[in-house]
Order: structure tokens, then C-alpha cells, then sequence
């Protein structure tokens, strides 16, 4: 029903940018907050960013400062600027989408399926 599609990612060096997004298709009615999350090895998945559909952000202390999220809510589109990488930000990252599809009673989680990011020296 719904197809949550991740793209971006790669390898890039310290210090330099990238930028990843996440499109959601099928059969939306509405997509409410957006997120991306994300797993380093050895490491529990981890808040990144959200997004709401009215446009609040919440960032991770790691993200802040370095890290913007934002959506284009006629694309059900989310992306991550990335700046200032750091080692530490090697990792896959997940976009979590709360979807309300159409034709159903309540809204519900989507994951894409990852994306990797790695960030080297």
C-alpha cells in the first residue's frame, strides 16, 4: 500500500555535506510527521530528526546545529541536510513516515529501508 524509498547516501569525506531523501507513494491520504533515525554498528537505532506536517522540528544534540530536516508535503517528501560529518555519523539511516492511508481507520508507521552513510577520514 505504501512504498517508503530512501536516497543519498554514500561516501563522503569529513567535513563535506550530503543530503538524503525520503519519498513515500501508493495510496496516501496523508502523511503527518516525518523522521529520520539512525544505526551505527554495534549501536541501537537512534533518533536523527522529526519533522511535523505543520513544519516543527526536533533535532538529536548530535544533529543540531549540523543537520536540517524538511518536507515537501505534495511530493510526501522528507530530507536530511547534512553538514560537518563526522565519523561518528557513519551509520545506515531510516526514515520513519506516520501515514494515514487511504481507506483506513488510523494512521501507521512506515520504515524505508535504510540508507548507508559513511563518513571518512
Amino acid at each position: 500500500q505504501v512504498q517508503v524509498v530512501e536516497s543519498g547516501g554514500g561516501l563522503v569525506q569529513a567535513g563535506e555535506s550530503l543530503r538524503l531523501s525520503c519519498a513515500a507513494s501508493g495510496s496516501i491520504f496523508s502523511v503527518y510527521t516525518m523522521g529520520w533515525y539512525r544505526q551505527a554498528p554495534g549501536k541501537q537505532r537512534e533518533l536523527v530528526a522529526t519533522i511535523s506536517r505543520g513544519g516543527s522540528t526536533n533535532y538529536a544534540d548530535s544533529a543540531k546545529g549540523r543537520f536540517t530536516i524538511s518536507r515537501d508535503n505534495a511530493k510526501n517528501t522528507v530530507y536530511l541536510q547534512m553538514s560537518s560529518l563526522q565519523l561518528e555519523d557513519t551509520a545506515v539511516y531510516y526514515c520513519k513516515l506516520d501515514v494515514w492511508v487511504r481507506g483506513s481507520t488510523n494512521d501507521m508507521d512506515y520504515w524505508g529501508k535504510g540508507i548507508l552513510v559513511t563518513v571518512s577520514s
